[in-house]
């Protein structure tokens, strides 16, 4: 009886740590090389007064180079002020351990673009791709992060993590603060 207990124990717990496997929205390996980009995942969002502010995640593996793809989205009836990414932006994590994860953008200047819908509500999409550097880049797989800083070419944006929220665009729960530890072994 004690052996059918500890099998059935051992089996709920396997169940309940394993990994969920990998989504991509593209996995393409051809003569000119490799590219492989997870599904686009919620870290923030911010609603208040008819304004809504997205930040979405994904991450890509070109070649057998990880980078983040940051994608912003802006929606208000009122003007919707244009931060840029240059070659100066970054992305600045602060892990609970204490230590500062710094990725570099790309060198391509990007305002994003302004989308009006049928609603009246101007929306501004602008996307980024930042690299990993090699310090820290293996506290992204243990320590969960707690802020991110964005550093555009005329501004500067604090977002704090949560550890979880349910958005109230889709209505599903997301885990901003473990994004990292959950999915960086899919670019690996």
């Amino acid at each position: 009886m004690k052996y059918i207990l500890v099998t059935a124990l051992c089996f709920f717990s396997f169940n309940l740590f394993a990994q969920k496997p990998c989504e991509y929205t593209a996995n393409v390996t051809d003569s000119i090389g490799t590219y492989k980009s997870t599904k686009e995942y919620l870290i923030s969002e911010k609603v208040f007064g008819g304004n809504s502010n997205y930040i979405f995640y994904s991450l890509a593996l070109t070649d057998g180079l990880p980078t983040l793809t940051l994608q912003l989205i802006q929606k208000s009836k009122d003007f919707v002020k244009a931060n840029c990414f240059d070659k100066d932006s970054k992305v600045f994590l602060q892990l609970q351990n204490g230590k500062i994860v710094t990725l570099l953008h790309i060198d391509q200047e990007n305002c994003g673009s302004m989308i009006r819908d049928d609603k009246g509500f101007d929306n501004r999409v602008k996307s980024g791709i930042f690299m990993f550097t090699k310090e820290n880049y293996d506290d992204l797989k243990t320590s969960p992060v707690s802020l991110m800083r964005i550093k555009y070419l005329t501004d500067v944006e604090d977002i704090i993590f949560k550890k979880e929220f349910t958005a109230e665009l889709d209505g599903k729960i997301y885990h901003p603060e473990t994004y990292f530890i959950d999915n960086l072994r899919c670019v690996e």
